[in-house]
Order: structure tokens, then sequence, then C-alpha cells
């Protein structure tokens, strides 16, 4: 009979013959393997690296534990608790840094990384490393170029689940189920809307390691690395040689040089470099203008051009005062 110690030496990962993962590394390893290697579910495309992440997603096929608020079919109990946190509003669990609050365990320790700048999962092709296994999945995808997950509405495919998800809302559908509980802005995807309510609250989720700056988004907190304490890679433009933070910064920046517009408006011929520039350029056309000045309630399509006025209307409110 194997005593405690003995089954700390025993190799549990599934793909034994490609994988050396033992027990005290499992709990972060799930999905690391890619798709040929996973278990598939044969109603939908999803894969898993474990039987068990198989099981737990066929009770979502069959609607064993349902959350009895709206519905929503989960893969165990467990699972279905953490669910029910979110209409009670009970995150248990408190990162020790910025206090910010999470309803799962796990979710604490993936989120520490961000201030400890712990990445443990490395791409074995290229040595990147990353914080999360999830991230890591993604990544070798890049160098295998496979994209198992196929639209049944078009013929694209996608590397990950949740992209084709957000595909098919994006692309194929005009539901926006996710409305901003500060302004009732209705966005496509939760994502986006985790995004937007930042604009409400301030929050600044992402805090240097180095120093006390914190900061809203992401890619700040990767400029301001890059800038004040110079770690990480600059992607530099190989014909004027300006640097960027990030790939995509590059790649539209030599989109300018080349002059190509791959966005293109579907009411006029207007072409553009970014679709967030398409996205701001169709409210011309909607003639919906969100942006109210709070002196003299002129109302604008674009903030920036909302900030702009409400300068120069402060100023004449002043010079105004003064006079009087």
């Amino acid at each position: 009979m194997k005593t405690e110690a003995d089954s700390d030496d025993v190799t549990l990962c599934p793909r034994d013959d490609i994988c050396d993962t033992q027990r005290g590394q499992l709990s972060d390893h799930r999905g690391t393997h890619t798709a040929d290697e996973l278990y598939s579910c044969t109603q939908c495309d999803r894969r898993f690296a474990y039987q068990k992440g198989l099981r737990n997603h066929m009770n979502i096929h069959r609607g064993k534990f349902k959350c009895p608020e709206c519905g929503k079919p989960c893969g165990n109990c467990s699972e279905l608790a953490v669910h029910m946190r979110s209409h009670s509003g009970e995150k248990p669990f408190e990162c020790t840094v910025c206090g910010k609050q999470f309803t799962q365990s796990g979710s604490v320790v993936k989120h520490s990384r961000i201030h400890s700048g712990e990445k443990p999962y490395k791409c074995h092709v290229c040595d990147k490393a990353f914080s999360q296994s999830a991230d890591l999945n993604r990544h070798t995808r890049v160098h295998t170029g496979e994209k198992p997950h196929k639209c049944s509405l078009c013929d694209k495919s996608f590397s990950q689940t949740s992209n084709l998800q957000k595909h098919k809302r994006c692309v194929h559908s005009n539901s926006r189920p996710y409305g901003c509980p500060y302004c009732g802005k209705l966005s496509k995807i939760h994502s986006e809307l985790k995004l937007h309510v930042r604009i409400h609250t301030d929050a600044k989720p992402y805090s240097c390691r180095h120093c006390s700056d914190c900061f809203t988004w992401r890619n700040q907190l990767k400029t301001h690395l890059l800038k004040s304490h110079n770690e990480g890679t600059w992607f530099t433009c190989d014909i004027c040689q300006k640097k960027f933070s990030s790939k995509q910064e590059l790649k539209v920046h030599v989109q300018r040089h080349e002059s190509v517009k791959p966005y293109v408006c579907s009411e006029c011929p207007k072409r553009f470099y970014r679709a967030t520039e398409l996205r701001l350029h169709h409210l011309v056309h909607l003639e919906y203008k969100q942006f109210s000045c709070g002196l003299c309630d002129k109302q604008f399509i674009r903030k920036p051009t909302v900030k702009i006025h409400f300068k120069k209307c402060s100023a004449e409110h002043s010079v105004t005062g003064v006079v009087l």
C-alpha cells in the first residue's frame, strides 16, 4: 500500500507520456496541453485536459446544477456555490496588497501575481513566461497555428472558445445584454463592460511592484515598466525606429507608413486604421450626442470634443463673472 509520501512522487497528469507534471503542480496545470491532447465534448467544440473537466462540462449540457436565481447551468455544486455569490455580492477572499475582493480563493492567487510579477509558466519554444497557465495555453497556439474552434455561422476559426463566443455575439448578433450601472451604456460582452465601469469608479487595479504608481489599464502599467524601470521589451518600427510598448501599437503604426486603412465605414466611403476609430466615426451617422457641457448644456458626439469645449466655456464664465 502506498504511503502519503509515496503518492507525492506519482505523476498524475493523464498525458504522462509527454508530461511529468506531478501532484503539487496540478492545480494550475490544467489546460496547458495542445488540443490534440485534450478530451473532447460530443455536443460542442470544447476540449479539456482532464476527464474531470469534461465531466463537469457535460453537467452544463445536462443542466444538472442550475442556478435557482438566473437558471445558469454549472459544472458541479462547488461551481454553483461560487456563482451564487455573484447574486449575493459576497466576496470573501481579499488581496492583501490592494484590498481587491474575489469570490474564489484561486482568483486571489492569480491576481497576486500582478503585484509580485511572478510568471511560473514558460513556453518551451520561445521561453516567454506567463502568470497563468491559460495564457500559456493560448500562447502555444501562436507556434502551432492551431484554431480548433469554428464558427457555425461563417467560416472563421479561433484558437480559443472565448474568442469564438465573442465573435458570435459581436458579429452575428445585435444583442447587448450587459448594462452599465452608472450610465446605462450597453455592451455586447461582459469584459467590455468591466473595462467601461472603470471610467466611473476610477479603479486602478494594476500596481507597479517597483514604486507606488497604480494604473487603470494593463497597457499603462506595461508602458510605465518600460519607461520608468527598463523592464520588458520595446517593439521598434523598422522604418522610422519609433518604439512601442505593444505589438498591436506597432502594427497600427506600420499601417500608417503603408497608408493601409483596413476598417471601412458601412455608411460612407471613409476608412480607418483602428476599429476604435471606426466605432467613434459611426456615432456621426447615428447623430447620438451622449456628452453634454455642464455649464451651457451644449451636446457633443465625442468625449474629447466636450472636454475642449468645457475649458473654453468655463474660461468665458470666469471672465463674465469678473466683469459682473
